[in-house]
This record gives C-alpha cells, structure tokens and sequence, in this order.
C-alpha cells in the first residue's frame, strides 16, 4: 500500500514537472499586423503664409496597425514616426525629416511646424515643390514595423532658418554681410577686420541664407563670425567647440563662447547655412 502510494506521488510529481515545462515553453508570437493607412485634409497646394504660422495647416490621420500575437490583439503602446522627404527621393535622402508621436492616430501640424520641416530640406520660399509623406509603426520595444501608404503633396513654404541670417528683417535679410575673425587665423581676433582682412576674411553672399569663403587657417585656435564690423552683440558662435567639430557642426546667434574651433593649417572653403543651421570646412 505505501509503495502503491509512493508510486502515485512520483507519478503526479513527474506530471506537474511536465506541465510547469509546457507553461515555461509556451511563446508569445507574433502574427501579423495590418499597415496603417494613412490620410489627410489637404485638398490642394498647402500654402504657407509666415504671419499665418500659428494657425493649423495641415492634419494626418491613420488606421491602427492592429497588431496581433498568439495571446490575442497587442496590447502595448504603438509608437509612430511620421517621415516628410522630397517627393520621389524614397524616403531615403539626406534631408529627410521626422517627427516621433507617441500613440495617436493622427497630428495636427500648424504652418510653423510644417515649414520648419520644409526649411530644414532647404525648399526655396515662395516655390512650389512636392513632397511624400508617410507613417511608420512600431511596438513600444521598437520592433516590428509596419509603414503606411505614402501620400504627396504639393507646398508652398515662406522664407524660414534656423538660425537668423546676417541683416535686418525689414529688408528680409538682403542687406546681410559676413567675415569671421580669430587666432586661427592671421587676423587675430579683432573686431573690426582691419586691411587686409577686412576683405580677404569676408564671406561670398550665395543668397541670403547662404554663405561661403575660402580662407586660409593657421592651425588651432578659434573663431567667430561678424556681420557689422566693430559689433560682437550679433555674432555668430559655434555650438560644440571641441575639436571634434573642427570641420562641421551647428552654430547660433550669440554673444558667447564657444568658438568655431580652428582646423589643422590649411586651406579650405568654408560654409555657411542659416537656413538647417550648419557649417562644413573642406580642405582645397
């Protein structure tokens, strides 16, 4: 009798082991989704007017990608990323742009933050230009995505930067100057550029929003841009001094340090863009 018992015991023991096996083994998988579809209420050209920015321009909308696993729909937080690129470019150039919502169906962009979008791909203003926008889907942890249809759109974006240009607003920047001066270079820092480098430290004027100059750098040091001799109060600085960004990075308008960080002695052509906020230095 207590062997027979003995024997019931291992017997159960041995099928709750099993059981607690198949419990541990059994996987959540995924099973599918469905892309979202993506839509919107532009009818026609979005024009954007500059004393309008404030006001909604354009709303997207989109289904829920109804992500489904093994234990039934998905029940964790859907991430979406909403990707703006030149139309026909794939969603794959250099300039593309996005912006991350977290778990709504749909965004409300007013004019500002649209044509932010357009002015950091350098769209001209006043031009009308094509667009492709699309929605991509992602689960909290950022796996399995699932991107929506692509729409495109014609636009008409305003003068925008994204850091102000040399000259005054009044005139819509057109009388804008540029030189840069420091101890990387034989100037020295001063402030106004005396003969000769007041005009061999002078910046080409490509358009209002661009810049360039090819100057000759003695290696180290530092810099700042001017746009009025003899005035730092408008001066452009760089907004990572290290030596890191000897050779690109971004910069802003204002009275302070940090420095454009000088490259190794050389020298190199010099780009200025007010309109993404960069610099490039290219050796020639």
């Amino acid at each position: 009798m207590t062997k027979n018992i003995l024997t019931l015991l291992l017997i159960s023991s041995f099928m709750l082991a099993m059981t607690a096996c198949e419990k541990v083994e059994n996987k959540v998988i995924y099973q599918g989704g469905t892309a979202p579809v993506l839509s919107t209420s532009a009818t026609g050209t979005v024009v954007l007017i500059k004393e309008k920015n404030k006001e909604n321009a354009l709303t997207l909308a989109w289904t829920n990608p109804n992500y489904l696993f093994n234990t039934g729909v998905n029940s964790q937080n859907v991430n979406y990323v909403l990707q703006v690129d030149t139309a026909g470019k794939n969603f794959a150039s250099p300039k593309l742009q996005e912006m991350t919502i977290a778990s709504d169906l749909g965004v409300t962009l007013t004019g500002q933050q649209f044509n932010s979008f357009l002015s950091k791909m350098e769209f001209a203003a006043g031009v009308v230009q094509a667009v492709d926008l699309r929605v991509k889907a992602t689960l909290a942890n950022g796996s399995v995505p699932l991107t929506s249809n692509s729409i495109n759109l014609k636009v008409n974006p305003y003068l925008d930067f994204a850091v102000e240009p040399p000259g005054t607003p009044a005139n819509n920047y057109n009388d804008g100057q540029l030189w840069i001066t420091g101890n990387s270079l034989a100037s020295g820092f001063i402030n106004p550029l005396l003969p000769p480098y007041d005009v061999t430290q002078k910046f080409t004027k490509i358009d209002n929003l661009h810049f360039e100059g090819v100057f000759n750098f003695i290696g180290g040091g530092g810099a700042k841009l001017i746009q009025t001799q003899g005035v730092w109060g408008t001066q452009y600085r760089a907004l990572d001094g290290s030596a890191s960004a000897a050779l690109s990075g971004s910069f802003d308008k204002k009275d302070a340090d940090p420095q454009f960080p000088g490259p190794p002695a050389g020298k190199y052509k010099m780009q200025v863009n007010f309109q993404t906020g960069k610099y490039i230095l290219t050796k020639i």
